[in-house]
């Protein structure tokens, strides 16, 4: 799965954030020649590269709403992994503008230079928000999904591939609901509940990593990779984190309404996917829609299998 980083340099963007920590390891265990991790957090990127200090590691500061500072970081790299983004949904909420410079402009400064660097492949972190969504974050990841896909379009003869995957919620993942359930149990001894019917996707961060990293490998431009993942009522979640963290104490959970652009279910395709979805034991494979110039006719589920 993993064979296709073997003496390749790599890019990953957001790479002092959680999934991007996770695939920066998982790349240079693989065998890539350099990996150059890219982040605007000045403090974490430290931490990042002292983690791996010895190893191939650049650690590069900037940002993807920087174009020109994008385009000296690609030079001469294979595979970009674009994994930075703004994702709290609350906070998008209240700071629209900011999540399209990021999401959005700061994307597109990624395809542009990636394809004046003539990368292999680039694959772009999405989440299951992209499907039908109610708020600024899920709305900027479900064009980012779009401006991917049409990437493959623009590409004339380069040969930059680019393609998605979409992430369920990922355990420990800064923001996510379990480490927030444990920082609430510890310090008040109660947990906020938005909704006792609300479901989520759920995956691990290990998950995660493996799905971007199967993505690249299985990858033909265009399409968007799914993990199968169950959905999960929000209230069993809670009963469970208040059993494991807080044994013998007293933790209430108090139910708050659902807040500003949060659904009560998510979903991992939308209706107007399905008769383009192809299905593997442990993936959804979303093909562009057959207006796409990225869309061939004759894939099937066979080209898919690891």
């Amino acid at each position: 799965m993993t064979e296709y980083l073997r003496d390749k340099t790599v890019l990953v963007t957001g790479a002092a954030g959680s999934i991007g920590v996770a695939l920066v390891e998982a790349i240079l265990e693989a065998g890539a020649v350099a990996v150059r991790a890219f982040d605007s957090a000045e403090s974490d990127l430290y931490e990042l590269k002292e983690k791996f200090r010895g190893l191939p590691l650049a650690p590069l500061l900037g940002s993807i709403r920087e174009l020109e500072r994008l385009r000296f970081a690609f030079d001469g790299v294979d595979i970009v992994f674009h994994a930075a983004a703004l994702k709290h949904v609350g906070l998008g909420e209240y700071n629209p503008f900011e999540v399209v410079q990021t999401n959005l402009v700061g994307l597109n400064n990624v395809i542009r230079a990636a394809l004046e660097a003539n990368v292999e492949r680039v694959i772009f972190t999405s989440s299951d928000k992209a499907v039908n969504p109610t708020n600024v974050m899920g709305a900027s990841k479900m064009m980012g999904e779009r401006l991917i896909t049409a990437a493959n379009e623009i590409r004339g003869l380069r040969r930059t591939l680019f393609s998605s995957v979409r992430f369920g919620n990922v355990i420990g993942s800064s923001g996510s609901v379990v480490p927030t359930f444990v920082e609430q149990i510890r310090k008040e001894k109660r947990m906020l509940l938005t909704h006792p019917e609300m479901t989520r996707y759920v995956m691990s961060g290990r998950q995660a990593t493996e799905l971007v990293l199967e993505a690249g490998s299985l990858m033909r431009g265009g399409e968007v990779f799914v993990a199968k993942m169950r959905a999960v009522r929000i209230a069993d979640l809670a009963k469970i984190m208040a059993e494991e963290f807080g044994p013998g104490e007293d933790v209430s959970i108090v139910h708050s309404g659902i807040r500003p652009g949060e659904k009560l279910y998510e979903e991992l395709i939308s209706e107007d996917e399905l008769a383009r979805t192809l299905e593997t034991e442990h993936l959804l494979v979303v093909l562009p829609p057959p207006e796409s110039g990225a869309f061939v006719k004759e894939w099937q589920p066979s080209d898919y299998h690891v």
